[in-house]
């Protein structure tokens, strides 16, 4: 079922006043939002998508239809709406607007066209858990990086916009959150989980039916393995078409609290979808989109296999399943971002699409997200955030960011000045010129290793351990931007200073370095 517009809503722009010309409230900028429409979801056919579009799959399932028509409208806010979408595991460079001339992402690259990229964000406590520590609570987790649940002394970000007369939901996929005492729906005034992903224990048989050896390699089989994928098989055994996927149904569910609270002015939607995380299992034509067969029906690849196990062969059918898990993403994000057009709210509401992190597809041997190689694959994060000023479309941010400083450039973009209690900076004033910089390093740390990144220099290692991992390593981004070569033996200089920042910043006695 296709998305098709009935009614255009009439944008209006104001100046910026005098008073700030670098920041427009949503007053300065819409006046009043009384009269606009927004469209349903339309039964019928499905829509052939524009010209540039053709090689992208026609959706054919159903993103849900809502039982009422979008309400008109009826009352104006001061401040900006906010709308996050968090894609578990996405590295950037697999989107086309931050370079990738293979994978197939268009929705997101229209959407980066409206918007401002940042080019240079990266991640600071990994793995999910930590990042989600960060996201919600603007603090920082280092120097440990725990995997631990919100402190009850933990400021929310949903906490500070509550009180602040913003109305809050919460759609989540990505099962951790409501692990025992998490509590990431903490604040919110409402929360919807999508049950399911990965090992989440939902459903518990019939264990017998499914058999994990029917969809794997014999030599990338083992016992942990057996058992995820058993639970992951037990998860989706009632799919009945592409609607069911995990990342549609969060889609579908954000599109229903929109339909719900569209008057419920200003609000902030948080959308935390666990996709492209692994089992990479996308619908079958997307994954027929890199390679007409895989060696397996309905082949999956997820945690519990043995790096060790997986052969070199093994490596391209891999990258091709997390291809096409990022292009559904991909696809899916693109039917809630046409959605919320079509409701009229472009023109007063911030929307924030990023990751908590990348992953490893075979570089130096590593597959999934390897701390002993915390680089670019790992770090890097993509980050494009669209205001309603179209002044800022089309903005590509090289200055240095991190994830430590989503929260306080959310509370700014809102208008919100007076909470102050967080570690990172305003990335916003890089865009308006307030600032040229806002960082001269940025840190990330998972597990046993710390990495400090700048716009010349990536550099990691141990920092609380013997074993080396595949550091310490040096990377030129001048002249190595993908970071291939580990030029520690050339610069030695510069990988003792950096050991050196790393070691002041995160306040920890880290290993010597050797040479």
């Amino acid at each position: 079922m296709s998305i098709e517009k009935e009614t255009a809503a009439k944008k209006k722009t104001s100046q910026t006043s005098e008073k700030d010309k670098n920041l427009l409230t949503r007053r300065d900028f819409i006046g009043t939002a009384a009269g606009m429409g927004a469209a349903g979801l339309l039964a019928g056919g499905a829509k052939k998508l524009k010209e540039k579009e053709t090689e992208m799959p026609i959706w054919s399932g159903d993103l849900g239809t809502p039982t009422k028509k979008t309400p008109r409208i009826s009352k104006a806010s001061d401040r900006f709406n906010l709308i996050v979408i968090i894609a578990d595991t996405f590295r950037a460079d697999h989107l086309g607007c931050y370079g990738s001339t293979r994978i197939k992402t268009p929705y997101l690259d229209k959407f980066a066209k409206q918007s401002v990229l940042f080019a240079d964000a990266s991640a600071e406590g990994l793995p999910t858990i930590p990042c989600r520590r960060v996201y919600h609570t603007g603090k920082s987790v280092l120097p440990e990086s725990k995997w631990q649940p919100l402190d009850k002394t933990d400021v929310t970000f949903a906490e500070v916009l509550s009180k602040r007369g913003f109305t809050t939901g919460f759609i989540v996929d990505t099962y951790h959150h409501f692990k025992p005492d998490y509590n990431f729906h903490r604040g919110f005034d409402s929360w919807h989980w999508v049950r399911g992903q990965e090992t989440d224990m939902w459903k518990s048989g019939p264990k017998e039916q499914f058999d994990p050896k029917k969809h794997m390699p014999a030599h990338l089989w083992n016992e942990r393995y057996d058992r995820n994928m058993r639970q992951y098989l037990m998860n989706t055994q009632d799919r009945t078409g592409e609607k069911d996927y995990f990342c549609a149904q969060s889609c579908i569910e954000a599109m229903n609290w929109l339909q719900q609270n569209v008057n419920e002015k200003p609000f902030m939607l948080w959308i935390d979808m666990f996709d492209p995380h692994e089992p990479w299992d996308a619908p079958p034509r997307f994954q027929k989109m890199y390679r007409d067969k895989y060696p397996y029906d309905r082949y999956l690849f997820g945690y519990g296999v043995r790096v060790n196990d997986i052969h070199p062969d093994d490596l391209p059918v891999i990258r091709d399943l997390y291809a096409a898990e990022v292009t559904f993403s991909d696809y899916c994000i693109g039917q809630l971002l046409k959605r919320i057009e079509e409701m009229g709210l472009m023109d007063d509401t911030v929307i924030a699409f990023s990751t908590d992190h990348g992953t490893h597809l075979g570089e130096q041997g590593c597959v999934q997200k390897t701390p002993a190689l915390l680089n670019s694959c790992v770090t890097h994060i993509p980050l494009i955030i669209k205001h309603p000023d179209t002044r800022f479309a089309g903005k590509r941010i090289e200055g240095l960011v991190s994830a430590v400083d989503f929260m306080p450039t959310f509370l700014s973009l809102l208008g919100i000045d007076d909470y102050k209690n967080m570690d990172g900076e305003d990335m916003w004033k890089l865009v308006t010129g307030r600032a040229q910089l806002i960082h001269d390093d940025v840190y990330t740390v998972f597990q046993n290793f710390g990495a400090i990144h700048n716009l010349n220099w990536h550099y990691f290692q141990n920092i609380r351990g013997k074993s080396p991992g595949k550091g310490p390593c040096l990377y030129d981004l001048k002249n190595d931007p993908k970071q291939t070569k580990n030029v520690i033996k050339e610069f030695p200089k510069i990988a003792k200073a950096l050991r050196s920042k790393l070691q002041n910043h995160l306040k920890v006695d880290i290993p010597a370095l050797r040479l």
